[in-house]
């Protein structure tokens, strides 16, 4: 029964709206509309008079009789008659809310209240502008202490000139005449509304709301502005800050008077019943000159906007004025365990005279008073705090007031609540610094797709994860969602995207969650989460006895050559026998057509396939593989230069381990870099990067510039095949590289050396983000253009190296890196020893693809393939095929010279 209760009676939430017709239509909508987003039934009186008994139990039955929200908006601000009437105050239920906290309306918006807090408070000098309560002299004091001792008249150079500038910032009409216009005034500079809610005045809460209309006297013009971001421009020559804190002090000690002057026991009987969750809407006009000090010109009882006729700009600025009033006040924050955490550390804190002072038992309306006021504090959006206040100038301030109206202390009790209220505050902003910083650097969610299975399972406070997906898995869209409003998420690098593509290489990937903190100008990266995911190698099965041997060009996932066959095929028996034969012819050049060779126990389904026996096989030829002493002899007093982007830096590092038998050194280079220490000294490597992508089109080096200065910085330099120039990359050769290659070697008088051409590969075909990505009609393309490369090297003399046959069947088989073009990584060794290298499988004596010529060398390569004593391994079986083509070709040149 009680949660049935619970649930109808939130939906019967009921809100009695009187908005007077001299308003307009327009507001009674308005409020209408916003009460509604909050789930009120709304019923709107069209007379006032109806108000009164609203207060009595059982006085109305029907629509009237139960409510929890009462707006009642005055007609005027010459209607001094109260909206709702004082005698019902005192019979209001707990739950019930008024727009309306009759003793503010009493002291601050009407003329003889303000002569009453004045005459009482001669000393405190209040900053009121209100003839009609004190003579001159007094009037002038009043001044004085608000910082303004004579007539204000225009300077050149002053603040208002800083203002002016601020006016046509903003778009308005204004011309140079109507700024000079505006420094005859001579009483004020500016007029601010500021919009102030109050929540209760004993014990006084208060809130001011960020946004203001600023007016210009003598002229009406006026437009909205962000309170700090106006007190920085109009005041960037003196102190803004103190301008502003000067205009917060001045409001917030009008109303603790006015909670002070209520509460002495000097004023008579008690005329006002106080209502806990009663609120006030309060406009306070607030003047400035050149001086940081400010003046109060009147308290209005509502959000005043005191323009006629509001234009377009006027009505969005009171409507969000109002939503956020609202929202602020209707909010379903939970505050009560925060309280009670809260006034435990106040405790523990607390000494034991302090202990003494404050230690009696609050009241239930005294709790209720705190609980609602840690609700506020949740729910402040674009307002902020007034009082309490930890700033010790206004506590001093409110004892000050207090032993003024009650010298003998009867008021303690007030003074306790108000101790107890500063104190949750101090705690509150401790409680929600330490919260923020836990939630600083956390992020709420990782989302995946295709979902992935994190181990372990996401939490906010773990930092490293691991997951695999399967080898068809080529790229996951990945995603974070920061836990704290004021955080960003970026992927990969501090400005990433917080969302993206990523593609996924075989083996290991990395995918790094940046946190960044921007609620500063400089952002700063706050945590750092890690997901390792590890993507299987092709499903694969043993080789048994009865298989057949199939193969492939083209994968059918990514048609190249749409005409031609894909994905694996049998054999037919004249191929094999060909294939089988022990004594085969070497190949003579690097791009002779050939195909993947796999045992299956069948070609239609290549999960049956053992893809650890692949092999590229030649048609009717074969690679040679040297020895390492056939290796070091060929490259023995050679100097080999690299140019090209990082597939052709793979292929450098393989010929380094080769030749050394390790890898001693590894780094990403993106410049130029020099290796002497190859093969004991007798080899020179060197490696220029190219092209350098990272840098404006109109600013980076042409080819042949780079050309230039990796052969000067490589000199001396044989006009023989004794200097080996290796060209290429992944897709940005083309055959116009190879004129300049020619022009500049011709130039450099290096037109006899050796020139290796290798041909462009595949990648940039996955859809991922941060890169330029091939549509598969750009992809097809690439076969042409490979052509041409390859037929245009040859006839300048070049040796060549057919890259892209070789990866277009195997594209799904790219390692890390963003194009999915990358068919080699350089790991540490010991990681090879825990998770050992994809290797280029060598064929089985049984096997039928011969790959190479003897069964020797096989165990030769795969010996230094596993050095323990190389700190680093260059991993990837469709890179070591090109380079093994790449090495035959270096040395059949120097072979051909030597038999000549």
């Amino acid at each position: 029964m009680g949660v049935v209760f619970a649930f109808c009676f939130l939906h019967t939430r009921r809100a009695i709206l009187y908005v007077p017709p001299s308003r307009g239509k327009k507001e009674l909508q308005l409020y209408q509309r916003i009460l509604a987003q909050y789930g009120y039934t709304v019923t709107v009186l069209e007379d006032r008079k109806l108000i009164v008994g609203l207060g009595h139990e059982h006085h109305y039955q029907g629509k009237l009789s139960s409510w929890d929200l009462l707006i009642c908006l005055s007609s005027s601000k010459t209607d001094d008659t109260d909206c709702f009437p004082i005698d019902d105050f005192h019979k209001l239920e707990l739950f019930q809310k008024v727009n309306t906290l009759p003793e503010i309306q009493h002291l601050l918006c009407r003329k003889e209240g303000l002569c009453q807090i004045i005459r009482a408070f001669p000393g405190l000098h209040l900053p009121i502008t209100f003839p009609g309560c004190l003579d001159q002299h007094v009037l002038s004091k009043t001044i004085i202490a608000s910082g303004s001792s004579q007539p204000v008249k225009s300077r050149e150079g002053d603040e208002r000139t800083n203002f002016a500038h601020l006016w046509y910032l903003w778009n308005r009409t204004n011309t140079p005449a109507d700024h000079k216009e505006l420094f005859k005034a001579q009483d004020l500079s500016i007029i601010i509304k500021a919009y102030v809610l109050v929540t209760s005045l004993t014990p006084l809460r208060a809130f001011i709301h960020s946004t203001a209309i600023v007016r210009l006297p003598p002229k009406k013009k006026h437009f909205s502005v962000k309170l700090q971001r106006f007190f920085e421009t109009f005041f960037k020559s003196s102190s803004p800050q103190q301008a502003f804190d000067n205009m917060k002090e001045t409001i917030s000690k009008l109303l603790l008077v006015a909670e002070a002057f209520s509460e002495s026991p000097n004023v008579g009987p008690k005329t006002f019943s106080r209502c806990s969750l009663c609120f006030q809407m309060l406009t306070f006009d607030i003047g400035f000159n050149t001086s940081t000090y400010p003046v109060v010109l009147e308290v209005h009882e509502h959000f005043d906007f005191q323009v006629d006729d509001l234009n377009f700009e006027d009505q969005t600025v009171k409507e969000f004025l109002l939503e956020d009033t609202f929202k602020f006040l209707l909010s379903n924050k939970s505050s009560v365990s925060s309280v009670f955490e809260a006034l435990q550390n106040i405790y523990k804190l607390a000494d034991e005279n302090y202990r003494k002072e404050y230690e009696q038992c609050l009241s239930l309306e005294e709790i209720n008073s705190m609980i609602h006021f840690i609700k506020e504090l949740k729910s402040m959006g674009q307002f902020e705090l007034l009082f309490p206040s930890s700033v010790p100038k206004i506590q001093t301030l409110l004892h000050d007031v207090y032993h003024m109206v009650d010298p003998m202390g009867k008021l303690g009790s007030v003074l306790t609540v108000h101790w107890f209220l500063s104190n949750l505050l101090e705690q509150f902003q401790f409680m929600k610094k330490e919260a923020y910083k836990d939630t600083l650097s956390h992020i709420r969610q990782i989302f995946t797709s295709p979902p992935l299975d994190l181990n372990p399972k996401f939490n906010p406070k773990i930092k490293e994860y691991y997951t695999e997906v399967p080898f068809d898995v080529v790229t996951v869209k990945i995603g974070a969602e920061p836990s704290n409003c004021q955080c960003q998420v970026h992927l990969d690098e501090r400005k990433g995207p917080s969302v993206a593509n990523y593609p996924l290489g075989l083996g290991i990937n990395k995918i790094a969650i940046l946190v960044t903190d921007n609620s500063h100008s400089n952002s700063e990266v706050v945590s750092n989460y890690k997901i390792t995911v590890y993507r299987e190698d092709r499903p694969s099965l043993p080789l048994f006895e009865d298989y057949m041997v199939c193969g492939f060009v083209q994968d059918c996932g990514s048609l190249i050559q749409p005409e031609e066959s894909c994905g694996l095929q049998p054999l037919s028996p004249e191929y094999l026998s060909a294939v089988s034969q022990t004594q085969f012819k070497t190949c003579e050049a690097g791009d002779t057509k050939g195909q993947w060779i796999v045992p299956c126990l069948s070609c239609a389904d290549n999960r049956t396939c053992d893809w650890r026996e692949i092999t590229w096989q030649p048609h009717n030829c074969q690679y040679s593989v040297l020895t390492k002493p056939e290796l070091q002899q060929c490259v023995e007093g050679r100097k080999v230069l690299f140019i090209g982007d990082s597939t052709n830096r793979g292929i450098m590092y393989y010929l380094i381990e080769r030749a050394n038998e390790t890898l001693q050194e590894w780094q990403k280079a993106h410049d130029v870099k020099f290796y002497h220490n190859i093969n004991d000294g007798k080899t020179f490597i060197s490696y220029s990067y190219y092209p350098q992508f990272w840098i404006n089109v109109n600013q980076r080096p042409t080819f042949e510039k780079a050309l230039e200065q990796l052969l000067q910085r490589s000199h001396p330099l044989e006009n023989t095949d004794q200097t080996v120039l290796v060209v290429g990359g992944v897709q940005w050769l083309n055959s116009n590289h190879l004129q300049i290659i020619q022009k500049v070697l011709k130039r450099e008088n290096l037109s006899n050396i050796l020139v290796v051409i290798k041909s462009i590969g595949m990648g940039f075909h996955l859809p991922v983000d941060g890169i330029h990505s091939l549509s598969q009609t750009e992809v097809q393309s690439l076969w042409n253009e490979n052509l041409v490369i390859l037929d245009t090297a040859k006839r300048y003399g070049y040796e060549v190296v057919d890259t892209f046959i070789i990866t277009m069947g195997r594209y799904k088989e790219f390692l890390q890196g963003k194009c999915g073009c990358h068919f080699h990584e350089v790991v540490k060794s010991k990681t090879s020893n825990e998770s050992p290298p994809i290797t280029m499988k060598l064929s089985r004596p049984y096997a039928l693809g011969k790959y190479f010529n003897s069964q020797s060398k096989l165990s030769q390569l795969q010996d230094y393939a596993m050095n323990s004593q190389s700190p680093y391994h260059v991993r990837g079986p469709i890179n070591q095929v090109y380079s093994e083509i790449l090495l035959s070709r270096i040395c059949a040149s120097k072979s051909k010279t030597t038999d000549s």
